[in-house]
């Protein structure tokens, strides 16, 4: 690992105690204009999301309905019902956005396997880099808001379903997240910042309860009178 890897793993919690959970769960609720586009307004305004540690696995619940939740992995997403009884499925589900626009309305697959991977990807990063299959190198420094921020670019392995191949994370000088700026293919709506803040502790681990996504416009400058999502956590339980 580069040495800004092991410094921001170790800023989050450490590696050791990391790998001590198998799972998290988490109560968040969420907002920002990208719903409405979608037509799935109001669907994760108080959820709870659970997610492996050790594969890419997350669930939603409730999730449209208050007996349904949703199950993702990288190659099928399902709701299913309180039974364990599968509503809806669907495999290779990425390629179920093939030719969208921001403007192109989802149906339930398609929002669980976003919020899916989207979820999984922010909470397991930066412990994720440490697999070998992770690729992570070091940028040079940039200064935003009188802040100097280091930079990894992260490319991830082709097996983990997430925004796009390649992203950049930027650190402050005690290691713990403040932007990562990604292009979500599965949108097509060109690059986003993603800014997060109101780090708390739970069960060692530092996570960001706020997280505000804007688009970037000239310069990669985030233009933040548009929130596309916004991802405020209650609580997160890790075991």
């Amino acid at each position: 690992m580069s040495d800004l890897t092991t410094t921001v793993i170790d800023a989050h919690g450490g590696l050791d105690r990391y790998s001590r959970y198998r799972t998290a769960v988490v109560q968040f609720h969420s907002g920002g204009a990208l719903w409405d586009l979608k037509g799935k307004g109001g669907v994760l305004d108080s959820s709870t999301v659970r997610i492996d540690l050790d594969r890419q696995y997350a669930s939603h619940s409730p999730f449209t309905a208050p007996d349904l939740h949703s199950s993702f992995a990288a190659q099928r997403v399902a709701v299913e019902n309180s039974a364990g009884d599968v509503e809806a499925e669907r495999f290779d589900p990425r390629a179920a956005f093939a030719g969208h626009t921001l403007e192109t309305p989802w149906d339930d697959l398609h929002l669980a396997y976003f919020a899916g991977y989207a979820m999984w990807t922010y909470l397991t990063s930066p412990f994720t880099f440490a697999s070998p299959d992770f690729k992570a190198e070091e940028l040079e420094p940039v200064t935003e808001g009188g802040a100097t921020l280091r930079r990894l670019q992260v490319t991830f392995p082709s097996r983990i379903a997430t925004h796009a191949p390649e992203q950049v994370f930027y650190y402050d000088e005690t290691g713990l997240l403040r932007r990562h700026d990604y292009t979500a293919e599965v949108l097509n709506a060109g690059p986003a910042a993603h800014y997060s803040s109101d780090y708390k502790e739970f069960g060692g681990i530092m996570v960001p309860t706020k997280r505000r996504v804007y688009p970037q416009g000239e310069g990669g400058v985030a233009i933040r009178d548009i929130e596309l999502v916004t991802i405020d956590i209650d609580h997160v339980e890790f075991s």
